[in-house]
């Protein structure tokens, strides 16, 4: 007698782009390949296709339109079955305040100072960058050498309604930030990335998306000192956040300067590319297999491996 094949659950199981980008710029192209290699199926979405709420399990990879619609945006993490990262962590994360969150902790960051709509702008001495505290890719951020100037674009993102960040300009981002990409909370890689904002008075090159910044990538191979900074930020965060830093699929750490003085930039737990293409073939493959590991370790968590629903 044939015994009984098991009736195997299939989640469905969703990447999540946006309108201008509905399958990622690229970066991820393997990353459905190796779910399947796991035996996992999953699609590109828009994060605000209908669709999306059908699914089992949504992966965030490129919703970078969710700095104009974030009311939008965070109502439906709330409302899709399961969300990687968690709904919690994205409600955080999508306001650059949480930078405070993590020096109150002792993670060592780039000062950062914010102001609400209706609160009187600081600017300090020297150059400066402006951004909004919601905001992704560079959209909104510039660089200036006049204070009047700076005021300015800080007053208008306030009169827009948007939080306005200053931050002194660390001429070290000349050398490029340094991105430290993490999987389940454990170190994969890491790559360098150019500096994006142009000298002051001018406006960064956006991707024909419009949704980021054009930035140069190479591999990079950092010090250790820089690895325990990144793991600080992540501890740092998960503890605030009450997860586990194994909770967090992906997160990429971004920071500035060398093992003599590292400072973070941005935790990154959101929409951050990954930087696949700055590895080679091999470990490319080896670490996109970490990834849909982790997945299915998230599925596990969920109740939603191989054995979750069987029929009677």
């Amino acid at each position: 007698m044939t015994p009984a094949r098991p009736d195997l659950f299939h989640p469905r199981i969703v990447f999540a782009g946006c309108p201008a980008l509905p399958e990622g710029d690229g970066d991820d192209s393997g990353l459905v390949g190796a779910l399947r290699a796991r035996g996992l199926h999953a699609r590109w979405l828009s994060w605000d296709d209908p669709a999306t709420l059908d699914a089992d399990l949504v992966i965030l990879r490129a919703a970078w339109d969710y700095i104009d619609r974030l009311d939008e945006f965070l109502d439906w993490t709330r409302r899709v079955a399961h969300l990687l990262n968690p709904p919690e962590v994205v409600a955080w994360n999508t306001d650059k305040r949480y930078l405070a969150d993590l020096a109150a902790a002792g993670v060592p960051t780039v000062p950062s100072a914010f102001f609400a709509p209706g609160q009187p702008v600081r600017i300090p001495a020297g150059e400066v960058v402006v951004k909004p505290s919601v905001g992704a890719g560079s959209v909104g951020a510039l660089r200036f050498s006049d204070s009047l100037q700076a005021r300015a674009h800080a007053e208008a993102l306030q009169d827009a309604g948007r939080t306005a960040l200053v931050q002194p300009y660390d001429a070290r981002v000349g050398a490029g930030e340094t991105a430290l990409v993490f999987l389940g909370g454990q170190q994969s890689h890491a790559f360098t990335k150019g500096p994006m904002l142009p000298s002051p008075g001018e406006r960064p090159v956006f991707d024909e998306s419009g949704t980021y910044a054009e930035e140069q990538l190479r591999p990079a191979d950092p010090d250790f000192e820089l690895w325990d900074v990144g793991h600080a930020a992540l501890a740092a965060a998960a503890g605030h956040l009450g997860l586990a830093s194994s909770d967090l699929l992906y997160a990429r750490v971004d920071l500035l300067g060398d093992a003599d003085d590292p400072r973070l930039l941005e935790l990154e737990l959101v929409e951050p590319s990954l930087g696949w293409c700055q590895l080679g073939a091999d470990v490319r493959r080896r670490q996109e297999r970490r990834f849909a590991l982790e997945v299915e370790s998230a599925l596990e968590r969920f109740g939603l491996g191989p054995f979750a629903h069987r029929r009677p």
